[in-house]
């Protein structure tokens, strides 16, 4: 008798196959296949067609008319003769050559309608011939613009006042004042310089959602979940216009820049444009299927931006109130909007990932991704500072141009709240673009400045940037 077959579990044989398999090509783990000439003879021969088929057809035609009307077919840099070059195995390859031939007889003068003719460079102007197999222009690897550095941000000031969550901000044209909006139903006027309240404005009967401050007029104008909007005389503090025509809340807010128009969108899924003055409404802008979260305006087309839950963003054209173009590329909803003050681009917040878009077809330029939370806002600043703010408290700073995420940091929460309040809900930076201002879920608005004593060596910017990014969607 034999010795006993040791038996093994097949996890056991599998592994050790492989282990074989292994062995026996790891010595040309790094080796291409050799070329096969065959293949190699066909690529030529369709590059070929593909390049010159074009202008071959051309040489025949007029060939063809020379020998017609008996004009000379010689062209200025020696004809051109078609051959069909053979193997040494004899098989006839497709390829065609385009070769001049002997020394012409005699040649036509040179003038541009012989060049636009025959309209290949090296044959026309007598130059070097263009061989058929010339491989391709060699590209050029892509390559990523390294981040401009910016300067950490650290928190200097910390302003309650408010006994609701603050849930939107913004600044005066004059960069004197900010004012908030609040659940507590109450909008507070800010001094930016020292913090110290100013002024409380009462009128809403719910939480107020957005604030605008026109750069035009002694305006502020303000909505919220009561569906009311309304516009405020800063000379005597009073509500002197309503706009009436939301069904549900109001969520978002923005005042054209040039013209004396106001766009508001909110939970009955449209965006209503507001003539300031005569409180009419020009257009309701329907096509969204689910709350319009954010909406932004510029001077240049597309006028008016919004984003919506139903995780679309839509372009419009002011003028005729329809959408000029719908962007599908989020897969969730898309809280936050924010043009950039000085380049032709927005971007958008999703809990996916921010993308960036050039307008005004809205094509798509990049994805930033990172921040992976509910993101409520975005601010863009003319140093190309993106700071995007999160359900969660977390606060990301971005470069604008390449998507360099430079900083991180966790809004702290007000002693006496409980580390779930914190939450950031609107931010904005002031017309310096040095503070930006936060309105946060623990009742304060945080004020954040720039450090002025870091410095590159200080923090360096770390970024390896691991594959260039891929522009699927």
């Amino acid at each position: 008798m034999g010795e006993d077959i040791q038996k093994h579990s097949v996890h056991t044989l599998v592994f050790r196959s492989l282990k074989r398999t292994h062995d026996m090509f790891l010595s040309e783990e790094g080796g291409l296949p050799p070329l096969d000439p065959k293949a190699v003879s066909a690529w030529r021969s369709s590059k070929a067609k593909d390049t010159y088929g074009p202008i071959v057809e051309l040489v025949t035609k007029q060939q063809e008319i020379a020998r017609k009307t008996g004009l000379p077919t010689n062209y200025p840099g020696g004809p051109l003769a078609l051959t069909n070059k053979s193997e040494q195995d004899g098989e006839a390859t497709q390829s065609l050559a385009l070769m001049p031939s002997g020394t012409p007889s005699h040649q036509l003068p040179q003038t541009s309608a012989n060049i636009s003719a025959v309209g290949i460079p090296g044959y026309a102007t007598g130059g070097p011939t263009n061989n058929t197999t010339q491989s391709l222009v060699t590209r050029k690897a892509p390559t990523m613009p390294k981040p401009q550095w910016h300067p950490p941000w650290k928190l200097c000031r910390v302003i309650s006042g408010h006994i609701g969550w603050v849930r939107c901000v913004a600044v005066d044209p004059t960069n004197e004042w900010f004012c908030t909006g609040s659940a507590d139903r109450v909008i507070k006027i800010w001094d930016l310089a020292s913090g110290k309240l100013k002024l409380s404005l009462t009128g809403h009967v719910s939480t107020v959602r957005a604030l605008q401050v026109s750069p035009r007029h002694p305006y502020l104008f303000s909505a919220g979940e009561d569906r009311q909007v309304k516009c405020w005389d800063l000379e005597y503090n009073k509500v002197i216009r309503h706009y009436h025509g939301h069904l549900s809340a109001v969520y978002s807010m923005a005042l054209h820049p040039t013209i004396d128009v106001l766009v508001t969108c909110g939970r009955d899924s449209t965006a209503r444009v507001w003539d300031m003055r005569t409180k009419a409404n020009i257009h309701t802008l329907t096509g969204h299927t689910n709350t319009v979260a954010s909406v932004v305006c510029q001077a240049a087309e597309p006028q008016i931006i919004t984003s919506s839950h139903d995780s679309t963003i839509r372009l419009w054209d002011l003028a005729a109130g329809k959408s000029m173009a719908t962007l599908t590329n989020h897969k969730k909803s898309v809280r936050a909007v924010a043009m950039h003050p000085n380049l032709y681009m927005f971007a958008s917040a999703s809990p996916d990932n921010i993308k960036q878009w050039k307008c005004p077809e809205g094509k798509f330029i990049q994805n930033l991704s990172g921040h992976n939370a509910i993101l409520n806002c975005l601010a863009i600043n003319a140093d190309n500072v993106m700071v995007s703010g999160a359900d969660n408290g977390s606060i990301h700073f971005w470069d604008f141009k390449t998507g360099y995420n430079f900083q991180r940091t966790q809004a702290p929460v007000q002693p006496g709240s409980m580390d779930s309040e914190a939450g950031v809900f609107a931010m904005t930076f002031d017309h310096s673009g040095s503070r930006l201002i936060t309105a946060e879920a623990d009742k304060t608005i945080k004020i954040y400045k720039e450090d002025d004593e870091a410095n590159e060596e200080t923090h360096p910017i770390n970024w390896k940037p691991d594959l260039l990014k891929r522009r699927r969607y």
